[in-house]
């Protein structure tokens, strides 16, 4: 490895909640550098929550997340001139990121209303074990589940 690692940076909590989780959303949700868009997008977002489901939003968002996260995913790798779906455990980080970003494609994917309300509706159906992202979990764990016999080619 040439040069030194590259050091984590610790991210702000956002202003409303005071929580990292949301302020490391809100930046998966901005794009071209609209930050106060994005910030009005989740506050919405979990107000909706918050009218709907008669819950502490940020319960509801945590435990969409943890619902979501892939505990296994698959990579391929070249052995012997073939190549070889490998399963492997996901880490934390890449856990939440992974997590975050399928709920965010699959609100998007939802048509007809404004994103506050198609990213609530898609964080209160992956709380409840439903909707897109819960599918794309599944999908990437049945994957990793079939090709469990290459397991053993996991460093």
């Amino acid at each position: 490895m040439r040069g030194k690692p590259v050091t984590k940076r610790k991210i702000q909590p956002d202003a409303k909640y005071n929580d990292p989780d949301i302020a490391k959303f809100i930046n998966y949700i901005m794009e071209r550098g609209k930050k106060t868009v994005a910030q009005k997008i989740v506050y919405t977002c979990l107000d909706i929550i918050k009218e709907a489901s008669k819950q502490d939003p940020r319960h509801v968002f945590n435990k969409a997340l943890k619902q979501v996260s892939p505990l296994l995913e698959i990579r391929g790798r070249r052995i012997g001139g073939a190549n070889y779906q490998i399963p492997f455990q996901v880490r934390g980080e890449r856990r939440f990121n992974l997590g975050c970003r399928w709920i965010i494609n699959a609100a998007r994917a939802r048509k007809g209303k404004p994103m506050a309300e198609k990213l609530a509706m898609e964080i209160m159906d992956a709380a409840k074990g439903e909707g897109a992202a819960i599918k794309k979990r599944t999908e990437v764990h049945r994957m990793a589940e079939a090709n469990k016999a290459f397991a053993h080619f996991a460093r």
